[in-house]
């Protein structure tokens, strides 16, 4: 019989998550504090309008949306228009608009108009980002956002750009593994006694490096606190 995914991993690679976590939290400072409060309804809207967007642009969005709109209700009854113009500052408020709405509608019908999502913190973590998924264009990174940022404070992982570029980097994931498909990967390889907030230290120490230090371009791998555990900075050390 398969055993399940995260006790397949083998304890050489756990051992290196966790000893990248320990030397990036000395870079970064663990625990991080949550950058967020929302209630989760509020934080899936913030996620949807981050797309693709700078975070200072989705900001002033979502900052726009809830000034102009008193209630989520009121989002979604809106003419589309005025959403849109209301989340102008983010790429592609004209998608955004009508898919705000459609998830809204959704919400309401399946909370009875309730307009709450704290139930998702009742539920198992699989189930609730199920649900989350189940929406339209919530994928792994939007579901395990809301989970986490939120002030439900669970134990998922999100993924960023960021945060992939540099687990491809260090060898923890296939270089052709998507951003959505490394969720599940990523996650396994923690520790399953870990925390919520360890779990949330992981996300941001890794996209904070990406930020910082594993850049897109000409990563400054000469000042990297992990540099002997990743291959990709290895070879490029040499070939300097």
């Amino acid at each position: 019989m398969d055993l399940p995914f995260h006790q397949t991993i083998a304890t050489p690679l756990r051992q290196k998550v966790i000893q990248i976590h320990d030397r990036l939290c000395a870079v970064y400072g663990c625990p991080i504090a949550y950058f967020s409060n929302h209630d989760p309804l509020s934080e899936l809207i913030s996620a949807l309008l981050s797309h693709r967007t700078k975070n200072a642009d989705s900001h002033r969005a979502f900052q726009q949306l809830t000034r102009q709109f008193p209630t989520w209700q009121a989002v979604r009854d809106a003419p589309t228009l005025e959403v849109e113009r209301a989340i102008a500052s983010c790429t592609w408020a004209e998608q955004k608009a009508p898919r705000i709405q459609q998830v809204l509608r959704l919400v309401g019908e399946q909370t009875q108009e309730k307009w709450s999502l704290d139930f998702l913190g009742e539920m198992p973590v699989t189930e609730a980002r199920a649900w989350l998924e189940s929406l339209p264009g919530v994928g792994p990174k939007t579901s395990a956002a809301v989970l986490s940022f939120s002030r439900l404070r669970r134990r998922a992982l999100a993924v960023d750009s960021h945060h992939h570029r540099v687990a491809i980097r260090l060898g923890l994931i296939a270089a052709n593994v998507a951003v959505g498909a490394s969720h599940a990967i990523l996650e396994a390889q923690l520790p399953e006694d870990w925390t919520a907030q360890q779990v949330y230290d992981n996300h941001e120490v890794m996209m904070l490096h990406g930020q910082k230090c594993c850049y897109y371009r000409n990563p400054a791998c000469d000042r990297c606190a992990v540099l002997d555990l990743c291959p990709v900075g290895q070879e490029r050390m040499k070939q300097a």
